[in-house]
């Protein structure tokens, strides 16, 4: 059952609740269906389809917790999890950190599902294989690439009186082309709860066109040069930023929000006043669930706002601990953009580099969510605001801290997701003074 409707949903859950003897209950329903496609050295690998329902049930006695999951719903087995999730209940050591579950609260509206991009069929992921493959055998180039797309159903009940429900559709793309003679490769992603809005045929000749333009690519010295960064060579940093953004780390000292002697530093300018970052499930190009795994909302939230930081986000523990707010863990990633393509960023460039993609990023320090990582898949040398020639890829250690201080220009914003899954709006920017401290043989 992975299309359960809202009252489905809510009667199956009612069925829990009535079972249970803990003294508090939270089940979550979740279901998902969708299918896939893959393709490597210009065939289809692999396709298929998948679809699966599960429940979960937490009981609590005090502050000793037990989970039990199942995916069959005769009253039987739904009991037997039940059951069992009390059982282990009275087995767990205390958790000094657990709350109990939150009441009803009040959600924004979401409109994130998309019947075109449920009913997605085999013959389309076909064509969107083709729309790579063919244009990649006709140039002497070799496509390997990815569709994913699927729908979940969400929904959530507990004993204090809580009930969410959600369902949202997407569609994740992705495509890397290289030369037949392994010289040059071209990469790209795109990501869509709509499928209307996707473009295969124009996706895939991205990739196409940086795999040839990257052939013969020429070594440049390391060192501090401005960048033009597309999107997908920015989105992993900014996320890592955010996902640091967490106050208990700040105030234990943990992270780059940590102040000396004590406390974060909320409210703070740390970034160049045009950066502005915020989370809004209901953004019309990035919808999103407006509520979390704990029932959370997700509200409206700003992050960064004219350079500084607005907000942390908070567990309910801490929150509770600390007296502050309980924000949730943003649902989505918004930075503010400009109008300017990348090509006129490009344009207005005396000498840099052109950064398609960032890869294998991994951090060097915490406290000043300092990074290290690779360019891949297409990287240009700039002068007098052409691409003049392809360069070898290059290591570099930056901060996103550090990088969004040295802001010279914001272009247009294109959803990405990034390693984290974190489905996010970014534009391309333009940066001062980006350190790269290595060359890199990989193509």
């Amino acid at each position: 059952m992975p299309g359960f409707t809202e009252s489905d949903a809510r009667a199956l859950l009612e069925r829990v609740l009535k079972l249970s003897k803990a003294e508090t209950c939270e089940t979550n329903l979740n279901g998902n269906a969708g299918g896939n496609i893959r393709y490597a050295r210009n065939a289809v690998s692999t396709s298929g389809s998948t679809e699966d329902t599960q429940l979960v049930v937490q009981s609590s006695f005090g502050q000793r917790v037990g989970v039990a999951t199942v995916n069959e719903f005769d009253d039987a087995s739904i009991e037997k999890c039940v059951r069992r999730s009390e059982e282990l209940a009275k087995l767990a050591p205390e958790d000094p950190e657990f709350v109990p579950p939150i009441a009803q609260q009040k959600y924004l509206s979401d409109d994130c599902f998309v019947d075109a991009t449920a009913n997605i069929t085999p013959e389309y992921r076909a064509k969107v294989a083709a729309a790579g493959i063919t244009p990649a055998k006709t140039n002497g180039c070799v496509a390997a690439g990815f569709l994913q797309d699927g729908s979940v159903w969400q929904a959530m009940m507990n004993t204090s009186g809580l009930f969410a429900y959600h369902k949202e559709t997407n569609a994740d793309f992705t495509l890397t082309v290289r030369t037949e003679d392994g010289t040059g490769s071209g990469y790209v992603i795109r990501d869509y709860n709509d499928i209307g809005r996707f473009d295969a045929d124009k996706a895939s000749a991205i990739a196409l066109e940086k795999a040839m333009a990257s052939r013969d690519a020429k070594a440049i010295e390391p060192g501090k040069y401005t960048v033009v960064l597309e999107p997908e060579a920015s989105v992993d940093l900014i996320q890592r930023m955010v996902v640091a953004m967490d106050a208990r780390s700040a105030d234990e000292g943990r992270s780059f929000l940590s102040k000396a002697g004590g406390g974060n530093k909320q409210g703070e300018k740390l970034y160049d006043e045009r950066v502005q970052l915020y989370t809004d499930p209901t953004h019309p190009d990035l919808p999103v669930s407006p509520w979390g795994q704990d029932g959370r909302p997700i509200d409206k939230t700003s992050w960064i706002e004219d350079g500084v930081v607005k907000n942390l986000w908070y567990s309910r523990y801490w929150a509770q601990k600390q007296g502050k707010e309980a924000l949730s863990f943003p649902g989505n990633i918004i930075v503010k953009g400009g109008d300017a393509t990348t090509e006129e960023l490009i344009r207005d460039t005396k000498r840099g580099i052109l950064m398609t993609r960032s890869w294998y990023i991994r951090q060097v320090d915490p406290q000043t969510v300092l990074h290290t990582g690779l360019t891949r898949d297409g990287t240009f040398y700039i002068e007098d605001g052409k691409i003049k020639y392809a360069i070898k890829n290059l290591r570099w250690n930056e901060s996103p801290v550090i990088m969004l201080n040295n802001l010279d220009a914001l272009g247009k914003q294109e959803r990405v997701v990034g390693e984290f899954n974190i489905p996010s709006l970014i534009p391309a920017m333009r940066l001062r003074d980006f350190t790269f401290t290595s060359l890199s043989d990989a193509v």
